[in-house]
């Protein structure tokens, strides 16, 4: 059995106008278990060499690790580097104007593989970046977004290899950007938006290039400067909306 090697560091400061907690990590092994909550303002969880109002990204390392986060606030941060086979990743956000930006794998230290991942947001003007095996392989990842509020962007980025990708939008002014990549003969992808509110912007990609794609949308709500934008291209000519 691999060592393991966590080291976490809390730090929380009160002033006279807001309240600050900290959390930087960085965890190396096999079957960590790491459970976060933060509650209150301008919360960060990233790295060690983060310092207040500049997070670099926390960083896991190993296999068959779980991460649950739970921030509870306005304008927190989070921004996380992991490396990670057989990975699960639980994020719960309740706020508004908080950033969440997250790879896993893009070097194909571990491949990837076998993830769980489950983000959900309650609140409005939040930003979500979360990008797993953009140089790898994320093989039958499982990933669930579950968002209740406005102005919301939310941008993915997948090398799927028969990668599951749910999304559950409920509320106006949200823009989701997702791209989903894969060159192996077993890359299809499974993608499915459940949507209802005002206006949105959806842009959506699969670009297998060697099996199929599976896609299912379902948006209700109704407003005139809404654009839906989905391109399938297996190997064909450049498209575009």
């Amino acid at each position: 059995m691999k060592n393991k090697l966590i080291s976490i560091i809390a730090i929380i400061s009160l002033g006279a106008f807001a309240a600050d907690n900290e959390i930087f990590v960085d965890q190396s092994g096999t079957g960590a278990n790491i459970d976060l909550e933060q509650l209150g303002i301008s919360n960060i969880i990233g790295g060690l060499n983060s310092t207040a109002g500049r997070v670099n990204a926390l960083d896991l390392d190993g296999n068959t690790m779980t991460l649950d986060i739970n921030m509870i606030g306005a304008t927190n941060k989070f921004l996380g580097d992991i490396f990670a086979d057989n990975f699960t990743g639980l994020y719960n956000f309740t706020g508004g104007t908080n950033t969440f930006t997250i790879q896993v794998d893009p070097t194909d230290t571990y491949s990837s593989d076998g993830s769980d991942q489950n983000v959900a947001v309650t609140g409005s003007g939040n930003t979500f970046t979360l990008n797993q095996g953009t140089t790898a392989i994320a093989a039958s990842l499982n990933l669930d977004w579950i968002i209740q509020g406005s102005n919301n962007t939310i941008t993915s980025n997948i090398n799927i290899d028969g990668a599951t990708n749910y999304v559950d939008i409920d509320g106006s002014d949200n823009t989701l950007t997702y791209t989903g990549t894969g060159a192996n003969a077993s890359a299809g992808g499974y993608f499915y938006l459940d949507h209802t509110g005002g206006s949105r912007t959806f842009n959506i990609q699969q670009l297998s290039t060697q099996d199929n794609d599976w896609l299912k949308i379902i948006s209700n709500g109704g407003n005139a400067s809404s654009t839906v934008c989905v391109i399938q291209n297996d190997q064909g000519t450049s498209t575009g909306c």
